[in-house]
């Protein structure tokens, strides 16, 4: 805090004020502190008098998601948990509601507490931000999206090879006319399968139809209302390949208040809850969250106990789960 008011020219408890956003303090005298607060890479201590063990450690992890109410998302989350738990580690958790500037504010707060390492979903188009922390070695790990910017370990599904493998299933059923139906392509995992899914229509020879692909679906409602629209043109798609979740549980609504649920195929990616209990029973490309979350636990803590190799990378496959919703041939 000393080198911050020696560098913006004002006293130790203006600096105070400002980082604390107390009042009375000028527009200008404000913009001075946090210029150079930004400059000399300064985070506040919300931990500084407990600091006192030789390992500087407080204990802690941060963990940002995408969002807690996300089924896979929690299942990170828990696998998390349960790795520190067993070493005695609290976690912090936070959603990203795939925000850029929610990103950045939750690793600032979570780097406000001193925690020991952070394992981090992003949006943001470059995580460059996070150098300091890189040179200063908190161990970071990236899950289900790569990082841009630096390099860190990081654990992700096999995007593009599973969006695949569900249009090879369509296609082998006899499927020709196939949707596509999926969330941002400003994230990292949305772009992965909706290359996978051009690339095999292509290679099946198929030139995809523009109509027939959706992207921005981020919640059900949209992907519903995106169904209805699909299913109301004069050659609707026979199937369709629901890349994320909630979009999946937004096709089924869709197929379903129409009564088109036994006459278009429908493959999601990631289960939904209940799809084994539906009618039909949804087939999904399944990942497997609850190993995501427990491999970027143990890369956290392997750093803490010393690891120093390069960053490394671990791709966890998925699995095709056939129950139904995915085997209607074609009318």
């Amino acid at each position: 805090m000393k080198n911050v008011a020696d560098l913006a020219g004002v006293g130790i408890k203006t600096v105070s004020r400002v980082i604390n956003n107390e009042p009375y303090v000028s527009e200008e005298t404000v913009a001075k502190v946090r210029r150079a607060a930004e400059q000399l890479q300064y985070q506040p201590d919300v931990h500084a008098g407990n600091l006192r063990r030789s390992d500087r450690r407080t204990g802690t992890l941060g963990l940002l998601v995408g969002s807690v109410a996300n089924p896979f998302s929690a299942a990170v989350h828990r696998a998390v948990e349960d790795a520190a738990l067993a070493r005695h580690v609290a976690v912090f958790a936070s959603s990203l509601d795939d925000d850029p500037e929610r990103e950045v504010s939750s690793v600032e707060a979570f780097l406000r507490r001193r925690v020991d390492g952070l394992i981090l979903t992003t949006i943001q188009s470059s995580q460059a931000y996070l150098g300091a922390q890189v040179e200063q070695g908190i161990p970071l790990v990236f899950v289900d999206r790569r990082p841009s910017g630096i390099v860190a370990d990081t654990v992700l599904t096999d995007n593009a090879e599973g969006a695949a493998r569900a249009v090879e299933h369509l296609l082998r059923v006899g499927h020709r006319r196939i949707a596509y139906l999926g969330d941002s392509t400003d994230i990292f995992t949305a772009r992965e399968r909706k290359r996978g899914y051009l690339d095999t229509l292509r290679h099946g020879g198929i030139a995809p139809d523009p109509r027939l692909i959706v992207d921005g679906l981020g919640d059900e409602t949209l992907a519903a209302e995106a169904v209805a629209s699909l299913l109301a043109l004069d050659d609707p798609p026979t199937a369709i390949f629901g890349a994320q979740n909630l979009i999946t549980i937004g096709a089924i609504m869709a197929l379903r208040a129409a009564g088109a649920s036994a006459r278009v195929a429908l493959v999601g990616f990631d289960d939904v809850p209940m799809a084994a209990l539906l009618e039909p029973a949804v087939t999904v490309i399944a990942q497997d969250p609850a190993s995501i979350g427990a491999i970027a636990a143990r890369l956290v803590f392997e750093r803490l106990d010393g690891f120093d190799e390069p960053a490394r990378d671990f791709i966890v496959p998925t699995r095709l789960i056939v129950r139904g919703s995915g085997e209607i041939a074609p009318g």
